[in-house]
């Protein structure tokens, strides 16, 4: 995996990739994980590590745009439980979780790509036998009718 892409926060929220000497918006961060590139965010100042901040405020704004990141409830009981719960929670839980499951979806679409692999082998396998029989079908002539005559080919 590559190093991760190293960025700095000013005072004003902005941030600034090192790599390519240009600022990104949060929207641009999300990019860049997605391709599956991990960041690392330092306040530009203090030198100290906001990384975790700044993951938290791209969640919080795509689920501002959606309108929900989680259920009310949820939130409330959360908060409720106090902050020791939540980082237990979060660090030894959710992330196991998460990773759990995209284990298990990998395999489900592995699963599913080879099952559908099979049937077209198998689709491919079946229109070949098809063909293969039609050229051995020894009425094939006697059902073709008979063949045209000088007449009809005129």
């Amino acid at each position: 995996m590559a190093d991760p892409l190293l960025l700095k926060r000013y005072a004003n929220r902005r941030l600034y990739d090192t790599e390519k000497s240009a600022h990104l918006t949060l929207a641009d961060v999300a990019a860049v994980i997605r391709t599956g590139r991990q960041v690392k965010v330092t306040d530009a100042a203090t030198d100290e590590d906001v990384t975790a901040f700044v993951l938290t405020g791209i969640l919080l704004e795509e689920a501002r745009r959606k309108n929900a990141l989680l259920p009310a409830p949820l939130l409330h009981l959360l908060i409720g439980l106090g902050d020791n719960v939540l980082v237990d929670f979060f660090q030894n839980q959710l992330y196991g979780i998460i990773h759990a499951y995209l284990g298990q979806k990998a395999v489900f679409d592995e699963g599913l790509r080879r099952w559908v692999q099979m049937g077209l082998e198998a689709g491919n396998q079946a229109a070949r036998a098809i063909s293969a029989v039609q050229g051995l079908n020894p009425f094939a002539d006697f059902f073709a009718g008979p063949p045209p005559s000088e007449k009809d080919k005129r």
